[in-house]
């Protein structure tokens, strides 16, 4: 039986962020990097992977570990991460996975028979000479690895431009040989930096990071994250190494430009922070695989999806975040539904604090995920459900707190009721004879009261 899909779409105890996705015999996979939960650096843990039918997104295995990071030969310590890779089908037919390790400016490449067996390395992207990418004089530093297999032509994208550093130009573009690690055709810039965006279409949005490619038609896409960090754009063209033009922002995972439901430029999760993932198509739809924060940090970070449109002139609007993600409409309007779904995390006043997303135990355990640190006047928003006769809401939590969750369905309207709490040390469930109006609704729940709050999970009846 087909499951709901939800945001984020791996279990909440999974930590893959910078996904690349891509459809292979009638499954989903997604490479991505591996966060540690509680980690204190990007990237701690080896490269694993999901796939799930093209079919019900809802319903995501776990395919193993495909790489440890100990398998690179300048890593046979594990001193370094695996930072974002990804993957192509190369002209033999096997599959190549692009990485670069967090401590040496190299693309590395391993290969594999099938999407997600053990791969093994393969060798260093160098030039016709042997001179590894990333070491001959006047390189810049590689990072972010994206390719693109067109026949005997692998498309290779990397770059790195951090704010005000003048050496890092933008993103490069270069052909690599049907040997996949050649460089047949040299590196240039194809998207500018953040000090090379002045005057162009990029200004505000240039290149910062998180070079992907993807082609729909006879248009090129390469979506990165922007200069703001929390967006990921888009550029297009019919070439794939020159003439791109700005598109857009295709999602923020916070939700800045938006200004459908809040001001534009007000967050709605962890604001700032780093995003990366890109676009696919699957049965026929298309969807923005991008990362959110948790556990008030940068280095536990989660995957979520959208789905997105591809206007017909090929351009693609902003869309929101949500917690309905894959599943391409509003989830159900009753039943239980678990804390870590929420889409939001918000303050009512400014100056507020947030409220973060984490779990119990440690890194690798099956423990559910949960919403903490909820203080006076924050708030945590789940977007959207199908609401039908429902007349009661129901809630579980945990903490040393007094005080209600109102309900709302807008930031900005009066709250259709309230539940009162009190501190429980074990999850304890509160309810109230709340009604929703028939119709799709978000649902926020802000917390007034003392202490902090842990919300675990939601009825709706």
């Amino acid at each position: 039986m087909k499951k709901q899909a939800v945001n984020p779409f791996l279990p909440s105890w999974e930590y893959i962020p910078d996904g690349e996705p891509y459809v292979f015999d009638g499954r989903v996979y997604v490479y991505g990097s591996h966060d540690k939960f509680n980690g204190y650096v990007f990237c701690m843990n080896d490269y694993v992977c999901w796939s799930a039918p093209v079919d019900d997104l809802g319903n995501w295995r776990y395919e193993g570990v495909i790489f440890e990071k100990t398998d690179d030969p300048l890593n046979h310590d594990g001193r370094m991460c695996l930072y974002a890779p990804d993957v192509t089908v190369g002209p033999d037919g096997r599959y190549y996975l692009y990485y670069v390790l967090d401590k040496v400016s190299v693309v590395s490449v391993a290969v594999c028979d099938t999407p997600a067996g053990k791969y093994e390395f393969y060798g260093y992207v160098h030039y016709s000479d042997g001179t590894r990418l990333g070491e001959r004089q006047g390189d810049e530093p590689q990072f972010d690895p994206g390719v693109l297999t067109q026949g005997d032509k692998t498309y290779l994208y990397t770059g790195f431009c951090g704010h005000g550093d003048k050496s890092r130009s933008g993103a490069m573009g270069m052909v690599l040989g049907a040997d996949m690690l050649t460089i047949i055709e040299e590196p240039v810039i194809i998207v500018p930096g953040n000090c090379y965006g002045k005057g162009t279409g990029y200004e505000g949005h240039e290149y910062f990071e998180a070079a992907s490619i993807r082609k729909h038609g006879d248009i090129y896409y390469f979506v990165y994250s922007s200069t703001p960090m929390h967006e990921l754009c888009y550029a297009t063209s019919k070439h794939p190494l020159k003439d791109f033009e700005y598109g857009g922002v295709i999602v923020s995972n916070c939700d800045k430009n938006i200004a459908t439901y809040k001001p534009a430029d007000k967050p709605m999760n962890f604001a700032d922070a780093n995003n990366h993932g890109s676009i696919i198509e699957i049965s026929g739809d298309w969807y923005v695989f991008y990362h959110r924060h948790t556990n008030g940090t940068w280095f536990s970070r989660q995957g979520c999806i959208e789905k997105i449109n591809i206007e017909p002139d090929g351009s693609i609007k902003q869309v929101e975040i949500t917690s309905q993600g894959a599943n391409g409409k509003p989830l159900t309007g009753y039943g239980e539904y678990p804390a870590y779904i929420a889409c939001n995390l918000f303050y009512m006043n400014e100056g507020g604090e947030l409220p973060k997303i984490t779990q119990d135990g440690k890194d690798g355990d099956e423990e559910i995920g949960f919403v903490t640190n909820i203080k006076d006047s924050t708030g945590v928003g789940f977007k959207y459900f199908d609401c039908k006769g429902v007349t009661k809401i129901k809630i579980k939590t945990r903490g040393y707190n007094r005080g209600v969750f109102e309900v709302r369905t807008s930031l900005d309207g009066d709250a259709l009721g309230a539940i009162s709490i009190i501190s429980s040390n074990i999850w304890t469930e509160f309810s109230a004879d709340i009604a929703i109006p028939d119709g799709v609704h978000p649902l926020y729940f802000v917390y007034k009261g003392t202490g902090a709050a842990t919300l675990g999970a939601f009825t709706l009846e």
